[in-house]
């Protein structure tokens, strides 16, 4: 088995100086090769995670604005560049599972779902104030300038990234304790979502950051929580993007594999995010408990976004093509013409099965823009919100097995896709 030619050699190995130039532009041979995809699938996710970090600097900017002013105008564009910010980095969690160091970095910036009591105050109507599973259940770091973790106690009277970063997160070997990451920021700008499956999602008021009228104490410290997070998200962020660079880890981890095992990494995020990860445990799973705490964006409602970017992640790494924040393409070698050089009829059908994958995540997006949220159409008694959700899970199913058959038509061996008990063995569910 051959090794992955590097962008370099491949240019070296041109004809033609802009054949390299116009690469994430235009597929100018006639063919592809399964090394050309694999490059190409490196460019994209260099794309994916600068505009990531991009829009993570947009919303730092947004933050500090309304910190410095906190109006409900303010808050409201701090929340808006929060959503704006998640359009790309969902785009690139089809990166996972396959790259073991996207994987690993991964719940730095967006695990979930999270005990959101160790981080500020919540309602002990509907969240408790203990846990059996979680010492830090109701922690509260902002309104707490010292915490026993690990038998040891902490001083947090400075909320600093390096205190969220390694100290609260995953602190007891709990991974419900998220100190840091989207969700984490999330909760600090929108506040527990009490709607349950009601319309309706977190209504934190901007007083909850006004030092000269604070609402819910500690308004300060919250501030500071929400910088240090906001802060922790960028720098993790800058690792990865610089990972995907040239002579970036996680770039030369992938070209350093053998071509089978760069058309597996794609296969294995591909199938796995979709079937497993995506339509598991973030879609069935909550339509099985009807239970709006297993939504995946639960404070700000804005799960029908992050489901439908995470599927256009999968089609974009499959076509080989990705739109960037500014408008502009990422175009270049694709999984989807290398199939067809084997099999038209399975690159036509897998293409089928994305769009219909993409036409189910906009019907509930579509929804959402009538009040019917993701946390809404998995009510119980809900008929026709609960057949939106199932149609997109099944969407999602169908779309994976043809990636399998594409696993088989490439002859690749040895791939295991992420699995979900909620797909796999529904009744462990409830036991």
């Amino acid at each position: 088995m051959k090794r992955l030619l590097t962008p370099v050699a491949i240019c070296v190995a041109a004809t033609m100086l802009t054949a390299c130039q116009v690469k994430n532009d235009s597929t100018t041979a006639s063919s592809v090769t399964a090394d050309a995809v694999v490059v190409h699938y490196a460019d994209i996710a260099e794309a994916i995670y600068s505009d990531s970090l991009t829009t993570a600097k947009t919303l730092r900017a947004t933050i500090a604005t309304f910190l410095a002013d906190p109006t409900e105008a303010n808050l409201q564009a701090a929340r808006t560049s929060w959503i704006a910010a998640r359009v790309p980095y969902q785009q690139s969690e089809v990166y996972r599972f396959g790259n073991a160091i996207v994987d690993d970095w991964e719940g730095k910036v967006n695990a979930w779902p999270l005990d959101e009591g160790l981080i500020d105050y919540v309602s002990t109507s509907s969240y408790g104030t203990e846990s059996d599973l979680n010492s830090l259940y109701a922690a509260n770091v902002v309104a707490s300038k010292q915490l026993h973790i690990g038998g040891e106690m902490i001083d947090t009277t400075d909320i600093t990234p390096d205190l969220l970063a390694n100290t609260l997160q995953e602190a007891d070997g709990v991974e419900a304790n998220v100190a840091s990451g989207y969700h984490a920021i999330e909760f600090l700008l929108w506040g527990q979502d009490l709607h349950g499956t009601n319309p309706g999602a977190g209504e934190r008021p901007a007083t909850d950051y006004d030092l000269d009228n604070c609402t819910n104490g500690n308004c300060d410290r919250r501030g500071d929580y929400l910088i240090a997070a906001t802060n922790l998200m960028i720098s993790d962020l800058e690792e990865m993007a610089n990972n995907w660079k040239e002579g970036g880890a996680a770039r030369v981890a992938l070209l350093d594999q053998t071509t089978d095992e760069g058309l597996a990494t794609i296969l294995t995020g591909m199938g796995s995010l979709a079937y497993g990860e995506l339509g598991g445990e973030r879609t069935k799973l909550g339509l099985m408990l009807h239970d709006p705490e297993e939504e995946h964006d639960c404070f700000s409602d804005n799960t029908h976004w992050s489901h439908y970017y995470d599927a256009k992640g999968i089609k974009n790494v499959y076509l080989g093509e990705y739109k960037r924040v500014d408008g502009s393409w990422v175009k270049g070698p694709s999984l989807s013409k290398l199939i067809a050089q084997e099999n038209i009829e399975l690159d036509a059908n897998m293409k089928l099965k994305l769009n219909s994958t993409e036409a189910a995540a906009q019907a509930m997006v579509d929804a959402a823009k009538e009040g019917q949220t993701f946390d809404v159409l998995i009510a119980m008694n809900n008929t026709q919100g609960n057949q939106l959700v199932q149609t997109f899970v099944d969407s999602l199913v169908d779309e994976t097995r043809v990636t399998e058959e594409i696993i088989h038509q490439l002859d690749i061996q040895g791939i295991a896709l992420e699995g979900s008990d909620s797909l796999d063995n529904p009744s462990s569910v409830f036991e």
